[in-house]
């Protein structure tokens, strides 16, 4: 019972266990679902924490159901993503330099605190004061800090390392090419990574997993929901929640979704991806899963231009990733399928953010959000599928 009553309320913008609660008792359409007797919103919402693991088996099941009722044959596949904002602030985060100046600020106090108690036998306290307690709370925000501090120069290690891997990769690269060519590749060597500390990198006391992301709203805490829709049915195929706070967010993941997908459902032949998510690592995620990417590699012309008439000319022998992407976006052929990317995903974020009212994640940490966009993209595809217009075209 409850499995369809949360299905119904993503589908209807009900999203809270309160108001999902209510709703059965002032919606006929609520009370048909929960049937009697009526849930209250903690076992609603207990179930919901409990059951989040298999939310995305139930997204995986419903493309089985459009596949068998003749909606869905995956085919060519629209891929973008949206800042969705996590249940926490970002006034909440403490970044490595400020820890280490709070650390600093919050010895001095307990160095005063000890000299106050010293001299408390001979000179008067202010009142309401209590120095073992001042000193215990203190202690407790140092340690707190101290493992702020350490994740922090955790990731920073991962990071670093992760950087330097990539470089080792692209230097690699560079060099076997300039000895299959005999020529000195083009372009800049890839730059090395620092090896200090970043002194802004932060970390989130509230929300550890999510990040301050740039948005429409400016900078918020958040997470990068993605989405993958399919061109020709217009339903979603695949859903991924990244950590990384800017568009160049790794399509490893969602790609990796895309390349097994059931039989059933067809195959995948071609990507169309949003210019913010261009780079190396995701034109090789794509090659690697034959997935012919459409990527452009920068902000077009929103008119184009005579360049968009003519067909490209032929590729070099030896074409970097970019230029190959590029050539494809060139022709006549390429320009027109990658036109049809904005009409195709853009349409699902309006719907779950202006029409399903759904803004902000009410649970915390990477594995809760995925579980819960789960549940939001499965009401999104179940809504189409049970509308008569969208029924009646697909089968004319």
């Amino acid at each position: 019972m409850t499995v369809p009553l949360f299905f119904y309320g993503g589908a209807t913008g009900t999203f809270s266990s309160r108001k999902s609660k209510r709703a059965t008792y002032d919606s006929v359409a609520f009370r048909f679902v929960a049937a009697s007797p009526r849930p209250e919103h903690d076992t609603i919402c207990d179930f919901r924490r409990r059951f989040l693991p298999q939310a995305q088996t139930f997204f995986e099941q419903i493309p089985l159901i459009a596949a068998e009722s003749g909606m869905l044959k995956v085919g060519r596949v629209s891929i973008d993503g949206t800042k969705m904002k996590a249940n926490a602030s970002k006034h909440h985060a403490l970044s490595y330099g400020h820890a280490t100046k709070l650390e600093r600020r919050i010895k001095g106090e307990i160095e005063r605190s000890l000299r106050l108690a010293e001299r408390a036998d001979v000179s008067e306290i202010p009142d309401g004061m209590d120095v073992p307690e001042e000193l215990a709370r203190r202690d407790t925000c140092l340690q707190a800090i101290a493992q702020a501090r350490e994740r922090i120069r955790v990731r920073e290690q991962e990071r670093l390392a992760s950087e330097q891997a990539e470089r080792d990769l692209k230097m690699g690269e560079r060099t076997a090419r300039e000895r299959e060519t005999g020529k000195k590749p083009r372009g800049g060597k890839p730059v090395r990574p620092p090896r200090s500390m970043n002194q802004t990198a932060q970390v989130h006391l509230t929300d550890d997993d999510s990040r301050i992301m740039p948005s429409a709203d400016g900078l918020v805490q958040a997470y990068d929901a993605q989405e993958a829709v399919d061109c020709d049915s217009r339903l979603l195929v695949a859903i991924e929640v990244s950590q990384r706070p800017t568009d160049r967010t790794p399509l490893e993941p969602i790609i990796s979704r895309l390349s097994v997908l059931p039989a059933s459902l067809g195959h995948v032949g071609e990507v169309l991806v949003d210019a913010g998510c261009y780079s190396e690592t995701n034109g090789k995620a794509c090659e690697w899963n034959n997935l012919p990417p459409y990527i452009s590699i920068g902000r077009e012309r929103h008119a184009g231009g005579l360049e968009r008439r003519r067909e490209s000319p032929g590729l070099p022998r030896f074409a970097m990733p970019n230029q190959q992407i590029q050539h494809q976006l060139r022709t006549k052929a390429g320009h027109n399928i990658y036109g049809q990317r904005k009409a195709i995903i853009e349409p699902f974020f309006g719907i779950v953010k202006s029409v399903l009212g759904f803004r902000q994640f009410s649970l915390r940490g990477h594995e809760e959000m995925s579980g819960e966009w789960c549940l939001v993209g499965g009401a999104c595809k179940l809504k189409p599928m049970h509308t008569p217009t969208f029924t009646l075209a697909k089968a004319g």
